[in-house]
């Protein structure tokens, strides 16, 4: 594989590539379920569309070696947001090329001459999304492709990567009319801030989140009222009204530092109607999370269709997220120096252990360093694991599930402090107690 130079480089030397062997060439195309993987898929196709090229789209969950083996020969490959933990069955390919765009840790060593990668684990480890390197990997396939920059900014905030926006990042920002205001990330902000309250889990307010009367008293403590048409938005306050709301929000989480909740406000136009990102982000990801990654794919194209299922989609999933948030509450957890464990098998959907994990890790319930592991049973027999770390310090949870499955062959991927793996629920029992084991050893390294 071809990687030295830049980023930028690798970029623009693979696009190239890739315009070469896909003259007359079928590409199939296979990219993951979440917000980053359909904002990827949503960039390609219709950067493809324009060139006229002929493909075909798979969304999953998991690269599992049983799918990657059954995959069709003498094709024209592009992995999305995804792959880069499966470089041994890729090799394997019958494939004529194979590409993939990814930002998830990589194992050098494994990557084949014959499989082109862009992937900033490959360079200065940029924080990048997938979605923001297949936009910039189209915008060099085709200029015109810079009308889809709002699709890779919805990746990158479904990524949690709008507070590390670098040059690059910028570079996307500039390329399509982006309105940024500063204000408390809590969202979406164009909505009632009382119903915003209410469902906020991002960030999680102890008190507050899921409790109607939590949230009444925190207005209250705000000096924010009702008008004749209901409270305001987050984007209709004031500087002193905006000031109050943070400062009663920091009241129930007295751990959170103020550049926690407060920062950049992306508006995008979407629909022909300015929005708050993350809560396009958020109905994107809880389509696919509730099994429904088309409506979440055509809602990212502005098919007038999915706009009404996206957001029945989301208001089913913030429900989910409650109910989960107040089985987690009262459930019985496993919890040593650093680490706590919720295993809750029928209780909670496997698409929903992830967000579960990263909400309670940026609660303030738990204190900096401590790993977060949600485990959920999924309808084929297996077991969804996520891993958080509270902060963003601490292990390394990727390398904290890999030895913990090093018995039972699950799928693994993620990063250093955002990981998940699927294993056989047969493996329940024997592999919470290797993981418990593999947390003891790494809290005596740490």
């Amino acid at each position: 594989m071809e990687r030295e130079g830049t980023l930028n480089n690798q970029i623009s030397k693979l696009s190239k590539k890739f315009l070469e062997v896909s003259e007359d060439q079928d590409v199939h195309i296979i990219s993951h379920f979440d917000t980053d993987g359909i904002s990827s898929a949503s960039i390609m196709i219709q950067s493809l569309k324009k060139l006229d090229k002929n493909f075909s789209l798979k969304i999953v969950k998991n690269l599992e070696k049983e799918f990657i083996a059954k995959l069709p020969k003498d094709k024209i490959f592009l992995f999305l947001d995804l792959a880069s933990d499966s470089l041994d069955a890729i090799s394997k390919l019958e494939a004529k090329h194979i590409f993939i765009i990814d930002h998830h840790e990589i194992d050098e060593s494994k990557i084949q001459e014959d499989v082109h990668i862009i992937n900033p684990e490959l360079h200065d480890q940029q924080k990048m999304s997938s979605s923001g390197l297949t936009y910039l990997f189209c915008k060099e396939l085709n200029e015109e492709n810079k009308e889809f920059a709002k699709l890779a900014i919805l990746g990158m905030i479904g990524d949690k990567l709008e507070k590390e926006i670098d040059t690059m990042n910028n570079e996307i920002l500039n390329d399509k009319e982006i309105q940024i205001k500063k204000g408390a990330l809590i969202f979406p902000s164009t909505r009632p801030l009382n119903r915003v309250l209410e469902y906020s889990s991002s960030p999680f307010i102890p008190g507050v989140t899921g409790n109607v009367k939590g949230v009444l008293e925190l207005m209250k403590d705000a000096d924010l009222s009702p008008t004749e048409k209901g409270y305001p938005s987050l984007l209709e306050l004031n500087e002193e009204e905006m000031e109050k709301l943070v400062m009663a929000i920091m009241l129930r989480n007295p751990n959170t530092k103020d550049k926690e909740i407060v920062g950049n406000i992306y508006l995008i136009n979407l629909y022909n109607k300015l929005e708050d990102a993350r809560e396009i982000s958020s109905k994107i990801n809880a389509c696919s999370k509730l099994d429904d990654s088309n409506t979440a794919l055509q809602f990212c194209m502005e098919v007038p269709s999915a706009k009404k299922k996206a957001e029945a989609k989301h208001a089913k999933y913030r429900q989910h997220i409650i109910s989960a948030l107040k089985f987690v509450s009262d459930a019985e957890k496993i919890q040593g120096k650093d680490y706590t464990i919720i295993n809750a098998q029928e209780n909670i959907k496997e698409a929903m252990v992830g967000t579960i994990a990263s909400i309670l890790s940026n609660s303030k319930i738990y204190e900096p360093g401590t790993t977060i592991i949600t485990l959920a049973y999924s309808k084929e027999e297996k077991i969804k694991v996520s891993a958080r770390n509270v902060g963003r310090v601490g292990r390394n949870v990727k390398e904290l599930l890999t030895n913990a499955n090093s018995k039972f062959d699950g799928i693994i991927g993620g990063h250093e402090f955002a990981a998940g793996c699927l294993i056989e629920k047969e493996f329940e029992t024997e592999f919470i107690n290797h993981l418990k084991k593999s947390l003891e050893i790494e809290t005596i390294k740490i």
